[in-house]
């Protein structure tokens, strides 16, 4: 048995079964190690509703009250996203499990989970760091976490009317969208929401942000990349007096002429990448290219 002693936290999708099938397996393989196992609240309860667990099997904690060498993310990107959100500035690298489809951030297979934390224990592994965006409002507070791995999304509440977004760069004007919303990304988001609104998919650490429009009025309107150093500021006016704002999906409700400002936030999030995982191959298998598909 190794005589380093590991603290892992587990996180997970509290609402599908399927997603945590493979979590008897984890804990088996960390119990084997020695290693120090926390369970978010939330999910520990609801494995141990569903069965999954024992109630002996983990310590629980609340919220980001836990300090941990990794951090382990069961479900796929969508909840690794959530993860990153309770791990904040602590620095603690993330395990994606992905229990579905492929993933660009969840890449671990349950097949792969005992090399894979084999593998954590002997050194072999790197660690990619993800940038974020930072989220102010001038006016009303952001509530919950206001930073995002993937996406800000600034979008119309009605399904009628068109919003008006007035965005300026540094100080300088660049244009006022006619639109159902923006995007904002990172790297690591542009191949979420905004690769569905026409924007390009950007390599991982490129160290530039995105700007893409949902639906755009004029077909002139293009997305943009802009260097990851600027700071991004966004005034939204709607015939309905509010608008949406969605960071990694958590959406609030904004009073419109509130002015957002977007910019890199001080800190990243670490991601656990396996040896030989490259994210070329990644994204050919997620992207289908060179499929045959007759």
């Amino acid at each position: 048995m190794p005589s380093t002693t590991l603290t892992f936290a587990l996180f997970g999708n509290a609402y599908q079964q399927s997603k945590s099938a493979a979590i008897g397996q984890v804990l088996q393989t960390l119990h084997s190690h020695g290693a120090q196992i926390l369970i978010d609240q939330e999910y520990h309860d609801f494995l141990l509703c569903e069965g999954l667990i024992s109630q002996d099997d983990a310590t629980t904690f609340a919220g980001n009250d836990f300090q941990a060498d990794f951090a382990v993310s069961m479900g796929g990107d969508g909840t690794l996203l959530k993860t990153a959100s309770r791990i904040r500035d602590k620095q603690v690298p993330i395990l994606g499990v992905h229990m579905g489809r492929l993933g660009f951030l969840a890449d671990v297979t349950p097949k792969d989970i005992d090399t894979c934390i084999d593998s954590l224990y002997q050194g072999s592994y790197s660690v990619e760091e993800r940038a974020l965006i930072h989220v102010e409002t001038n006016g009303e507070p952001i509530n919950g976490y206001e930073c995002a791995l993937n996406d800000v999304s600034i979008l119309k509440r009605d399904t009628a009317s068109m919003i008006s977004i007035r965005a300026s760069i540094n100080g300088e004007f660049l244009t006022t969208y006619q639109a159902d919303g923006l995007i904002v990304s990172t790297p690591t988001g542009s191949t979420a929401y905004s690769l569905s609104n026409g924007g390009p998919i950007i390599v991982p650490r490129t160290g530039v942000l995105l700007m893409t429009a949902v639906a755009p009025h004029s077909l002139n309107v293009r997305p943009i990349v802009i260097p990851d150093t600027a700071q991004i500021e966004l005034t939204v006016s709607s015939r309905s007096h509010t608008f949406l704002v969605a960071i990694d999906g958590r959406s609030g409700s904004l009073p419109e002429g509130t002015t957002l400002r977007l910019s890199r936030a001080p800190y990243t999030i670490k991601v656990v990448k396996r040896p030989g995982t490259h994210y070329f191959a990644t994204l050919r298998e997620k992207m289908m290219w060179g499929a045959d598909i007759r």
